[in-house]
């Protein structure tokens, strides 16, 4: 039997293109629109286009000038080990990507891996920590899309994969040597370590997510890890929209930190993108100059030699064919899906 696994990702437009820039903006605010209420469908794409419309020079600056995202290649290189890893350990499965706002969208993997004539899918957000507007979307646009085509094929969904042992000995190693190689001791009273979390919209968490949750968790376990006993958290915010988002900003959480530098874990994120490059190396930096703190930023750890290999572990119950619990997956409380697992769940 053939698995396809998707490789689920957000996307971001490799060349800042206005026409690129506008359309990735109105299929995420098309995506969010529940947040505001819509008598139509027409009405949805409209304020999705007034606020791409809105918001497109300000990310198309940001592009300019950090070269283009680079989150596609990297998110190809993970799917690319995940794949090595699977074949090392003797499955016979193919990788697909497919992103959320930019091509190769989830669609086309999923038309691709039904021309292949895969037996069984597998969806993997890689997203460390599972969220409504991320994990949770990916997965419903990857069913519907099975769905759309009337292909009978069995689809298991994979949600929330942050409490995996060896993805937390990635994250805190990658801080520690990050610090090392800075000569910063994350024990001293005059550094501060600063998470930086992607923010989500209230709404997302009084309809049930518990992606605040999880972040709160994960960087209590990581400081813990390094030896941190006080630390700062902070989530980064886009209020394209007049609506509460979670608390607090991370510009808030800066002004907030008594020490004379602040070391910048950006937690949630398995990718460099605008939201790294810029928002946190230029508009969080500049923020920290003004305050006088000594800035520095933690890179991302996409290209960790051992993340295949945590990739592969995640996938392999549902291509192993043997009972996920093993690996302590349990049903997941945050997708609407009797598909979908996580390592979340209560025991």
């Amino acid at each position: 039997m053939t698995t396809g696994v998707v490789v689920l990702n957000f996307g971001e437009p490799s060349e800042p293109t206005r026409e690129n820039v506008v359309a990735y903006l109105e299929r995420i605010f098309l995506n969010n629109a529940s947040l505001e209420e819509a008598d139509t469908e027409e009405e949805a794409r409209e304020r999705a286009r007034q606020l791409a419309e809105r918001r497109a020079a300000g990310l198309i600056e940001e592009y300019e000038e950090i070269g283009g995202s680079p989150l596609n290649p990297q998110a190809e290189a993970q799917a690319d080990a995940l794949a090595a890893e699977l074949d090392d350990r003797g499955y016979d499965v193919e990788t697909y990507i497919g992103m959320q706002f930019t091509e190769p969208f989830i669609d086309d993997a999923v038309a691709a891996a039904r021309e292949d004539g895969v037996d069984q899918l597998v969806g993997l957000p890689v997203y460390p920590l599972c969220g409504a507007s991320t994990t949770v979307a990916a997965l419903e646009e990857l069913t519907g899309a099975v769905d759309e085509r009337d292909w009978d094929v069995d689809v298991a969904e994979i949600t929330g994969w942050h409490r995996h042992p060896l993805y937390n000995e990635i994250r805190a190693d990658n801080v520690r040597r990050f610090a090392d190689a800075h000569g910063l001791d994350l024990t001293d009273e005059d550094t501060e370590l600063l998470y930086s979390a992607h923010g989500t919209p209230r709404h997302y968490l009084d309809e049930g997510s518990r992606y605040d949750t999880y972040v709160e968790e994960f960087c209590e376990v990581i400081a813990r890890k390094l030896g941190v006993d006080s630390y700062t958290l902070g989530f980064q915010n886009h209020e394209n929209r007049d609506i509460p988002w979670t608390e607090p900003d991370v510009e808030d959480a800066i002004e907030t930190v008594e020490a004379d530098r602040v070391v910048v874990e950006p937690i949630s994120f398995m990718h460099e993108q605008s939201e790294t490059l810029s928002e946190l190396d230029d508009e969080l930096a500049e923020e920290a100059a003004e305050l006088g703190l000594d800035f520095y930023r933690v890179p991302v750890p996409h290209d960790d030699d051992r993340f295949g290999e945590v990739l592969g572990d995640i996938v392999e119950p549902f291509v192993g064919e043997f009972d996920p619990g093993y690996y302590q997956f349990r049903q997941c409380q945050c997708a609407d899906s009797p598909n979908a697992m996580c390592l979340n769940a209560p025991r």
